[in-house]
Order: structure tokens, then C-alpha cells, then sequence
């Protein structure tokens, strides 16, 4: 394995890591690398948009994509780098897509030019065939990883993937809106599938 020489001990340590991950699909690999970087990427983003909420989902976003595309990263700069710049890119694409859209929230009625107020129900069908593959995936192969997430986004990956809750049971059992557990679902759900996508190449 050859290592940059111009990179520092961290960042070596940190290469180790990532070819870990890529040719042996090493998960402990992958969850250490979060485990090292995520409260400096969330802070980070925290800066960027000033909302915590907002900030814990961008985070899992950046590392989902991250982690999707590790085999592109090479190490003539630090992985560091590397994650900070698809953090800051992906953050500065999620402004950009707040600024152009109005957020039309699920959960609370909307007032028609009539005076009238209209709800949005999407039906919950049980899971769909991503869940059912995170499902049958569930027996080992995500726990490092899902271990490593802040406890909001473990709990809800719990309840939906292990336990088999209904969106509207994790909704009650939580006291979270509909619309929020959906949103944070869909994140984590993304990130989740992108380590299982990235695995399959090593099966």
C-alpha cells in the first residue's frame, strides 16, 4: 500500500482506513472514519446554516456520499480534505435548493386562494423495497456503522429497520411530526444504502 509521504501521521492512518473500507469492505473501517470526523463536519455545517437539525442530516448526508464514493478518493491530499469539501459542496447545493424552493411542510394544512385549508397524506404501505433490503441487511453488516450515528438518527433506524414500526408508530412513540421522521428516515435511509450499494462490490 503506498502511502503519500507528504501526508501527515493522521492523514496516513486515516489512507489505512479508507483502503480498508474499499478492498476489503471492512465496516469497522468505515465506521471509524465516521467515528473521527463527524462532530468536526457537523460543527462545520453548523456554522454554515445555523440550524442543528438541519446541520445532524447534512452530516449524514455528506458522509453517505462520501462513503459512496471512496474508491475516487487518492491520497495526494488528506481524506480530511477530501470529506470537507463534499460536506461544504453538498451544504452549499442544499442553501442554494432552499433559496429557489418553498418548503411545503407535509404535516400542516395549506390555505387555498377559497379560504379552504388542504392537508398532504402520503400513505405509509409498510416498507418499500429499500427497506426491505436494509432489512435482510440488518443482521450484523450495518451495526458498526448505524452504532457510530448520533443517538436521534439510531433510534429512528431502530424502530423502522429492527423493531418494524409503522412511520406513524415512530411518529407517536417519538412525539416527532410525521413530515420530520419521514425526512430524517429518507436521510439515513440514503446513507445506509450507500454503504450497502458500495458492499456488494466485495460480495
Amino acid at each position: 500500500m503506498e502511502v503519500n509521504e507528504n501526508l501527515s501521521e493522521k492523514a496516513q492512518y486515516d489512507y489505512k482506513l479508507v483502503r480498508r473500507a474499499v478492498d476489503k469492505g471492512d465496516q469497522k473501517a468505515y465506521a471509524e472514519l465516521m467515528s473521527r470526523y463527524r462532530d468536526s463536519i457537523y460543527f462545520m455545517l453548523l456554522k454554515m446554516i445555523n440550524n442543528k437539525d438541519d446541520a445532524d442530516d447534512l452530516t449524514i448526508e455528506a458522509f453517505g456520499k462520501a462513503f459512496h464514493r471512496l474508491h475516487q478518493y487518492t491520497p495526494n491530499y488528506a481524506f480530511s480534505t477530501w470529506l470537507f469539501k463534499i460536506a461544504s459542496n453538498n451544504c452549499i447545493d442544499w442553501i442554494r435548493k432552499q433559496k429557489k424552493k418553498k418548503l411545503l411542510s407535509i404535516d400542516n394544512p395549506i390555505g387555498t386562494e377559497d379560504g379552504d385549508e388542504m392537508t398532504i397524506e402520503i400513505r405509509s404501505r409498510g416498507l418499500d423495497p429499500a427497506d426491505v433490503v436494509i432489512k435482510e441487511q440488518k443482521a450484523g453488516i450495518m451495526r458498526e456503522v448505524v452504532e457510530k450515528l448520533k443517538p436521534r438518527y439510531r433510534t429512528l433506524i431502530e424502530l423502522r429497520y429492527y423493531k418494524e414500526y409503522s412511520y406513524e408508530e415512530i411518529a407517536d412513540e417519538l412525539d416527532l411530526p410525521l413530515g420530520t421522521v419521514k425526512a430524517q428516515l429518507f436521510r439515513a435511509r440514503e446513507f445506509l444504502m450507500n454503504m450497502l450499494d458500495h458492499r456488494k462490490d466485495h460480495i
